[in-house]
């Protein structure tokens, strides 16, 4: 019989504690509560929201700083969502930086699935997915999101 993949974390009352995840994850927990000590090495805070137009709790990796004007700013860097068994994590990089993340020192692998990532409809976004249960795709990972932060204004702006 195959293993149903199910998004876990559906209940709006049962908030994503470590507690609560570590029972849906099972072994990947570890793998999982490494990924997220590493987010805040590359600055990026893990913020939880239940989504009513998915029904779920979804895990928000945001970036932050401080603008050219003194403003707070921040940008998405990742989705992560916790499945039965393993997490997920989401990068939506633009469109129009396909070819230049694939010049990045990405696995084959990695990069024949961002070529063959589909853009989302009208938005000039592309999705990469990464199913996770052990730590093998992290240092791909942070490579995109290192790649994503980069490309951020913020980032360009010379005083």
């Amino acid at each position: 019989m195959k293993e149903v993949k199910e998004q876990s974390l559906r209940n709006p009352d049962v908030k994503p504690t470590i507690e609560v995840i570590s029972k849906i994850l099972g072994e990947a927990n570890n793998a999982y509560l490494f990924f997220i000590s590493k987010l805040e090495h590359h600055g990026i805070t893990l913020e939880w929201n239940y989504y009513n137009d998915g029904k779920a709790w979804l895990g928000k990796g945001v970036h932050k700083w401080t603008g050219a004007r003194g403003g707070s700013k921040e940008t998405t860097i990742i989705w992560l969502s916790i499945w039965n068994g393993f997490f997920k994590v989401t990068i939506y990089v633009p469109e129009n930086k396909r070819e230049e993340i694939l010049e990045l020192s990405l696995d084959n692998k990695i990069k024949l699935m961002i070529s063959e990532s589909k853009q989302m409809g009208k938005i000039k976004f592309f999705p990469i997915c990464f199913d996770l249960c052990t730590d093998e795709l992290f240092e791909s990972i942070f490579i995109l999101c290192e790649y994503k932060i980069s490309i951020i204004d913020h980032r360009l702006y010379i005083p």
